[in-house]
């Protein structure tokens, strides 16, 4: 099967969100957890690989950097979870649509930011600070520096970066929606999400792992990473709801959702006769 067309991945993405949103709460805690510690397992693979370059590397460093951190939303969407990043995606979509209400849409994302918390605050706990990835020689240098470049930025500054990640990371999910193979969705989800990283823009699931490990080692604090964190929530929820599931609602699907003129009988006819339908890819429940 070829892979599916833009409007076509606006309809799957709509449908996709409608499905999301109607997951029951364990279900959606569940995988709310394992997305959150696959973010920041991928997190985790970045500290390692960056933290411990040749400084030969240069500036090339960042870059390996970004090319395995996407490891993480692999996981996601391939073995399955609940990321807060794309579901404000497509579940904004599906509001547009008026697939769900708008007390789905918040149900969903205020479980998911729970559980993607848990799951990232797990990984920077036990894998992080207990078993001493994040919190020894070049590894806890490279976490300290970089949580305190989140941190420092002020509001403004923040919610903007935090669009500009969701942005791409919405897209990374979209090309995944729309591949046909394994290997079409991961390459399709890599490209962007190392824009992402590489560029330095803020994701509020990665910022769950980076910011609470530099705490549990002593440094910042949790009213720090507040201030972080809501100006991070925000931006995100406007690339993606907004840059993304806005702007392909306008583009493909806008004019599906208006009112049917009605047409004469015998017009009728000739339509259903003439009208070429191309059936779109179901979402497997």
């Amino acid at each position: 099967m070829a892979a599916l067309k833009p409007a076509q991945v606006a309809e799957y993405t709509a449908e996709t969100g409608e499905h999301k949103a109607h997951n029951s709460t364990l279900t959606v805690l569940i995988l709310g957890f394992l997305a959150g510690a696959y973010i920041a397992l991928g997190y985790l693979l970045y500290i390692r690989v960056t933290a411990a370059a040749p400084e030969a590397w240069g500036s090339m460093t960042g870059f390996v950097g970004a090319l395995v951190f996407p490891v993480g939303l692999t996981l996601v969407l391939v073995a399955g979870g609940e990321l807060l990043t794309g579901n404000m995606m497509a579940l904004s979509l599906a509001r547009i649509t008026q697939k769900i209400t708008t007390r789905e849409v918040f149900r969903n994302l205020g479980l998911v930011t729970v559980a993607n918390f848990v799951g990232a605050l797990f990984v920077a706990y036990f894998f992080g600070h207990v078993l001493g990835l994040t919190g020894q020689g070049v590894y806890l240098d490279k976490v300290v520096d970089l949580a305190g470049h989140k941190i420092e930025d002020p509001f403004l500054n923040a919610y903007i970066s935090g669009i500009g990640c969701n942005w791409l990371v919405a897209l990374a999910v979209w090309l995944a929606y729309a591949a046909d193979s394994m290997t079409a969705k991961i390459i399709g989800l890599w490209i962007p999400t190392t824009a992402f990283v590489a560029l330095g823009f803020q994701h509020v699931v990665a910022n769950m792992f980076l910011i609470p490990a530099a705490i549990f080692e002593g440094h910042y604090s949790w009213g720090e990473y507040l201030a972080n964190f809501v100006p991070v929530w925000l931006g995100n929820l406007t690339g993606g709801a907004v840059f993304v599931a806005g702007a392909y609602y306008a583009a493909y699907l806008y004019k599906t959702t208006d009112k049917k003129v009605a047409v004469p009988a015998d017009e009728t006819a000739d339509k259903n006769t003439n009208a070429n339908s191309a059936p779109i890819q179901s979402i497997a429940k």
